[in-house]
């Protein structure tokens, strides 16, 4: 029979032995599509995103092969919104207040922090997002929203922060808006020795980390809700359990090792260092 197919006999008896066998590319689109249903946050992701979270399930695939199928199952989605920067000289006094000068590595939790406020339309008006982010790991230390951005807003986002974790002696980052200039949120940089950092006038990157989040924040939840014809309690809901239980806790996070999310990264280094 092999003569008459013009086959080899290994490859008539490899033939065989593969009949019945689900295709290589079809089990690997099931567990991309386990990882999908294990949150309803999850298709956001994309191929270096999805590659970690294959690799944590057991998977090894190569990057070519996982774009080509992710690509097959309609998962691969177009960036729709880039940053406009504008590049403008800023004084030799802005650039001295500028202490993190766009690097947004940390070696440790809690030394460099990052914060800024968002805005989003509800049919209530406007809400504010005001978070403070962690370098080390990228977690979302605390996340205060209201409607109002008056300067009580980032000085509560500070003190909630302070309560949860020790951040004294951090360095702080943020723009210059009158919030964070003003007397009284300094004050509370000064109980607690944290030394405040401040981008150049017209610089959007030189808070570039931070502004990275509301874009994956939007992305990912705010731009796929009508926010415009939900009230700001909803919307909280939805920003809350977004953040605190997933960003934080669930979602692969590329730039920490094995793509660990914030929180398990951070635990797992203070677990290793108590074990030392």
């Amino acid at each position: 029979m092999c003569q008459v197919l013009g086959v080899s006999e290994s490859g008539y008896y490899r033939y065989l032995r593969n009949l019945g066998k689900p295709d290589k590319d079809a089990v690997l689109s099931a567990a991309i599509q386990k990882i999908i249903d294990g949150s309803e946050f999850n298709d956001n992701y994309g191929v270096p995103r999805m590659q970690l979270a294959l690799a944590l399930s057991g998977h090894t695939v190569g990057i070519r092969r996982l774009r080509r199928i992710m690509l097959k199952m309609g998962l691969i989605h177009e960036r729709k919104r880039r940053p406009k920067g504008l590049t403008k000289a800023t004084t030799e006094i802005q650039e001295k207040e500028n202490l993190i000068k766009q690097d947004f590595s940390a070696d440790k939790p809690y030394t460099k922090l990052l914060t800024d406020i968002s805005q989003i339309q509800c049919i209530d008006g406007k809400l504010y997002i005001s978070p403070i982010l962690d370098c080390f790991n990228g977690e979302i230390l605390s996340l205060i929203m209201r409607d109002n951005m008056k300067k009580e807003l980032c000085i509560d986002t500070l003190k909630a922060a302070r309560m949860r974790y020790p951040i004294n002696g951090a360095t702080l980052h943020s723009d210059r808006g009158s919030q964070y200039t003003s007397d009284g949120f300094r004050a509370i940089l000064t109980a607690n020795n944290i030394q405040q950092s401040l981008s150049g006038v017209d610089h959007c990157y030189d808070n570039a980390r931070m502004e990275s989040f509301f874009a994956t924040l939007k992305k990912e939840l705010l731009y796929r809700l009508p926010t415009y014809k939900m009230k700001m309690t909803e919307v909280k809901s939805w920003i809350f359990r977004y953040v605190f239980g997933y960003y934080n806790t669930v979602r692969i996070y590329t730039s920490n090792p094995y793509g660990l999310p914030p929180a398990a990264y951070r635990k797992t280094l203070l677990d290793e260092a108590l074990a030392a």
